[in-house]
């Protein structure tokens, strides 16, 4: 049924233009206020509480407009409008050649993903707002206020649907709840009630474009909960999940299953953190949709991860227990310490991720690192892209998400855990990557799959790009296991060979003027970073430096013992430094130190798992973009101020 729209003549004209002027008699808008009246517009033309309006769209877009580029989830504009058919997709997962489960001593496990399953209708709204809004979905996709007009149009037609009136703000649980496109109750429940606390508690921001919106916080707002029931939603499985109680998460396992030829999958059972410690949690995207990653970790002969996170609304479904180790990092010795959560998305396509989404994954992973006494830091907290190859030729095979475009900065503000230090002056040691994300917009290539050499779009990064002297036309930097013919790393979204990431660590080679160099694989390499617009900070913390009288000292991409450690039956893991070395006196930002592991578990049957440890010890630094291993014995470890 039609959406009776309640606007006067001149606030219809008003929102068609999306950016219109005010009447001749008015003061003229603000140009940094025309979103904020674009949400008042159509909050009246559909008859939606404004803050209803506001709360919705900060949870999927944070009320950006990114320039009508698709979110991870297909979604478009402030209201993520989904359009799967514009915003399409591929899978990274299945390109090149790297091993997810990362042990040399198993064959290399290349799996081969099934035909991508039909979309959900939650990946398609934006053909009833166009029906609603007698607008064409390319506008809606591509015009703020158009956009904001097909969000209110939804939120009013579920409202209608339901039999409720326009009343107060609290009486559009249901309606909110709906608009998540959820299936599941306690993901509706989880989208609406995220909802409700931006209403209660109020939000305002300059947003990608500019533009200045403001919600005032209604702290005494009770919504009507009780709507949950009218949605008739499944009630998901919730027996075997570990998340916080907050967020919505369900069980979906992935399947521990024998196969022909003595083979096995999709993961490994264990006794953490008993037998090994957790040590990282590792941050991918699917680089498909929810959908087609739930059907990717349920197969046997494929791949797993232990969570996978939903664009639209934050959803959650486990799949493999934290205790036992899944194949998704790309390097076993990984792999065995860490917790893989994949996010709905793609590292270059479609490269914004929702606000639902972030807050969610913020949530469990504070709960993880909490319950397994993981630091809340860059070391550990890591992205695909940071995790070393194990030998030499397994380096440029490696994965590169969650991609530049992952707001590190925003998260860590999410999880209670921001990056905080002081200006970078000479003398510093320590510093530690912190652009402002929004400002922060290198120029990429290859975000088109059918057009690799045409630029991305323009959008905010966590990504600060290194060059071989400090000026902006400089080369970069060169990363001989990407480029082992020594040439230079390229501006490829997908090449990382010269580029830091907020929140990553590096020790500081040199200050000069508005520049800072950093060590980096090697390397010093040169970053703008000027005090009125600083893209790094410095920090305390320690460092590794090669022993003098060494000489250039190996590293490595994963920390495994001595052969003398392992028991009889037990082949010992060749320890193979990669292509890479410390050359003396350059010092590296430490992460963490420890004795060497391997985890044995190379059978169906966990009897046959072992965990071996030797008395060689290792310490994790930040080499490059990737972190790598050197041996302790090989480096002092200095103490770094600020």
């Amino acid at each position: 049924m039609p959406v009776r729209r309640l606007a006067t003549a001149a606030s219809t004209v008003l929102l068609v233009a999306g950016l219109a002027a005010t009447p001749s008699t008015a003061e003229p808008m603000p140009a940094d206020q025309r979103r904020q009246q674009a949400f008042a517009a159509a909050a009246a033309e559909f008859g939606v509480p404004e803050r209803v309006l506001l709360g919705v769209s900060y949870l999927e877009s944070r009320w950006d407009h990114n320039g009508g580029t698709p979110s991870t989830g297909a979604g478009y504009g402030p209201m993520h409008l989904t359009d799967l058919r514009a915003a399409g997709g591929g899978t990274h997962h299945d390109e090149g050649g790297e091993d997810p489960r990362g042990d040399s001593a198993r064959p290399p496990l290349l799996p081969q993903a099934p035909a991508a399953p039909k979309p959900q209708p939650a990946l398609q709204t934006v053909d009833l707002a166009a029906e609603l809004t007698g607008t064409d979905p390319a506008t809606l996709r591509t015009d703020p206020g158009q956009n904001i007009r097909g969000g209110a149009a939804l939120l009013a037609h579920y409202q209608h649907a339901l039999g409720h009136g326009t009343g107060s703000p609290a009486d559009w649980y249901g309606a909110v709840a709906r608009y998540g496109g959820a299936t599941e109750s306690t993901a509706a429940a989880a989208f609406a009630d995220e909802v409700f606390s931006v209403i209660a508690n109020g939000q305002h921001r300059r947003t990608d474009d500019g533009q200045r919106v403001r919600l005032a916080g209604d702290p005494g707002i009770v919504p009507a909960r009780a709507q949950l029931a009218e949605l008739d939603l499944r009630n998901p499985d919730q027996s075997e999940v570990e998340c916080p109680r907050e967020i919505s998460c369900e069980w979906i396992p992935a399947p521990y299953q024998e196969l022909p030829g003595d083979d096995y999958g999709n993961h490994d059972k264990a006794n953490r953190p008993e037998d090994q410690q957790i040590e990282y949690i590792v941050i991918h995207d699917t680089e498909g949709y929810w959908d087609t990653a739930l059907r990717l970790v349920q197969d046997p002969t494929y791949v797993s991860w232990h969570y996978t996170l939903r664009s639209a609304d934050g959803h959650i479904a486990q799949h493999v227990p934290t205790r036992d180790v899944g194949w998704h990092a790309g390097n076993w010795y990984v792999n065995a310490k860490s917790i893989g959560l994949e996010h709905e998305g793609f590292a270059a396509q479609g490269t914004w991720y929702t606000e639902a989404m972030y807050r969610s994954s913020a949530k469990l992973v504070r709960h993880l690192a909490e319950r397994y006494d993981i630091p809340l830091d860059r070391a550990h907290i890591i992205g695909h892209d940071n995790v070393p190859g194990t030998v030499p030729d397994r380096v440029a095979q490696m994965h590169w998400d969650p991609g530049p475009y992952w707001d590190w900065a925003h998260y860590f503000d999410l999880m209670g855990a921001p990056f905080e230090g002081g200006q970078v002056r000479p003398g510093s040691h320590l510093l530690e990557i912190a652009p402002e994300f929004t400002a922060n917009r290198p120029e990429f290539l290859g975000c088109d799959r059918d057009n690799p050499t045409a630029p991305c779009p323009s959008r905010g990064s966590a990504s600060v790009v290194l060059r071989t002297e400090p000026r902006p036309d400089a080369s970069l930097l060169t990363d001989v296991g990407l480029h082992p013919d020594g040439s230079p790393a390229t501006m490829r979204v997908s090449d990382i060979g010269s580029r830091t990431e907020t929140g990553q660590r590096y020790a500081v080679a040199e200050v000069r003027g508005g520049w800072t160099a950093v060590w980096y694989l090697g390397q010093k390499g040169w970053f703008h970073n000027p005090p009125e617009a600083p893209a790094a900070h410095a920090v305390r913390g320690s460092m590794a430096v090669a022993k003098p009288g060494l000489g250039p000292i190996p590293v490595y991409g994963r920390a495994y013992p001595e052969a003398g450690a392992y028991p009889d039956g037990k082949t010992p893991q060749r320890i193979v430094p990669l292509q890479y070395e410390l050359p003396p006196g350059q010092r590296y930002s430490v992460g963490w130190g420890g004795r060497s592991e391997y985890y044995s578990a190379t059978t169906f049957d966990p009897a046959e798992h072992v965990v071996v440890r030797g008395d060689t010890r290792y310490v994790q630094i930040q080499f490059g973009h990737r972190f790598a291993y050197v041996k302790a014995k090989d480096v002092l470890i200095l103490p770094a101020t600020r």
